[in-house]
């Protein structure tokens, strides 16, 4: 299948048009198409559709979305840089449109595993603000209690943030064979980026879900670099959609959040028909560095960094698409910026406010039924009772 060179396919124009007529009551409309950059496939005779709807609820909701995940990240490096938060802390600012877009093709019952770059994800599988802020900065009120940190956060069907590089994507085929297994209609969606997607446990997961024929999205996140350097310095082949051989698969936007919907819809549909698995490229950028420790500007540019920003941040792209379409107001928007910062300026207040846990409590949940009687601390020799916390929490 021939398609647009990459630079003409940068400088094609989203179109949009409303389907419904303005309503006199409310001035904007409530339903409105647009169309999106051409998708690249492989193994595929057909791809998922260049024209998408998106109702005013949607289009709302997944704003909210971004905008949250945005300033919570803005948050974390703000905390990061003030010492509040040690350790390590991947930001995920500038690919917002990938996990809001794929969140909203997810279903109860599918899961989704990603790599460290987690923060985003646990706030969109339920986790609230606070309990993200909180777990960043080892308290109490963490989603795991403070003991987790930036990569170790869990929500239900949310398997973590994993700080191995590469080691969520064979954990991801093992859920997709659960999801087959139980057969409970559920696909997983297995996230890693650019530069883990020349581990060779990938391309095992890979052999085995094909094998199988598991209900499973391989998502590479590509945002164009790994830690410190290009992807075209690191890939032989950076045609990551192509990269699952004989798994069929899908390059995507990921700066587009109606995109990347519309791709995990038709990857979903086919790993439910018994397709799968699918591997799937979203094409996003990182405004951060790798992490917090690395300032970005040694292998790219400023320049290139504000650039982006300007002509290709998903959510400022996304805000003037959802106004031009009548779907809202410039007013409506800015209501929900205040609102959202608001709630991430008082978690973040609360997060810092709020206590560590106990020393007892730093060997509690490591078995879910003990078996071996007290635990002993690694460093000092010491034993602690071991405890059941998480499920105490849970039930609150």
């Amino acid at each position: 299948m021939s398609m647009l060179p990459s630079k003409m396919m940068r400088s094609t124009p989203a179109l949009s048009r409303n389907i419904w007529p303005l309503s006199k009551s409310n001035a904007y409309s409530t339903e409105a198409t647009f169309e999106t950059k051409p998708y690249k496939l492989h193994r595929l005779e057909s791809g998922p559709s260049t024209t998408v709807t998106c109702n005013k609820e949607d289009a709302l909701h997944m704003y909210r979305q971004m905008q949250a995940i945005r300033r919570l990240e803005t948050s974390a490096s703000n905390l990061y840089k003030e010492k509040a938060i040690r350790g390590f802390c991947h930001l995920y600012s500038g690919q917002e449109a990938c996990a809001v877009g794929m969140r909203k093709a997810m279903s109860n019952v599918d899961s989704i595993i990603t790599a460290y770059r987690a923060h985003g994800w646990t706030y969109l599988m339920g986790v609230p603000v606070f309990g993200v802020l909180a777990e960043l900065l080892g308290r109490k009120g963490g989603c795991a209690r403070g003991k987790g940190g930036s990569m170790h956060m869990y929500a239900p069907n949310f398997y973590g943030g994993n700080g191995i590089v590469g080691a969520q994507v064979p954990l991801g085929a093992g859920l997709g064979f659960a999801h087959k297994y139980k057969g409970d209609g559920g696909v997983n969606i297995s996230l890693y980026g650019d530069g883990a997607a020349n581990q060779g446990q990938l391309f095992e997961a890979y052999n085995m879900a094909k094998l199988w024929n598991l209900p499973c999205i391989f998502v590479c996140e590509n945002n164009g670099y790994g830690m410190g350097t290009s992807a075209e310095r690191a890939s032989a082949n950076v045609n990551y959609y192509t990269r699952g051989d004989y798994v069929p698969g899908i390059w995507v936007d990921g700066m587009d959040v109606l995109a990347v919907r519309e791709a995990t819809r038709f990857a979903k549909q086919l790993c439910v028909d018994g397709q799968g698995p699918v591997l799937m490229e979203t094409a996003t950028y990182r405004y951060s560095g790798h992490s917090m420790s690395d300032p970005g500007t040694s292998y790219r540019t400023r320049e290139e960094i504000q650039e982006v920003r300007q002509s290709r941040d998903p959510i400022t792209s996304f805000k003037d698409k959802i106004i031009n379409a009548g779907l809202t107001t410039a007013e409506e928007l800015k209501n929900i910026d205040n609102e959202i910062r608001v709630e991430v300026d008082k978690a973040t207040k609360d997060a810092k406010a709020d206590g560590e846990i106990s020393l007892e409590e730093l060997a509690a949940d490591i078995y879910a039924t003990n078996l071996d009687g007290p635990v002993r601390g690694l460093v000092s020799g010491d034993t602690f009772k071991h405890i059941n916390i998480g499920a105490q929490v849970n039930a609150k």
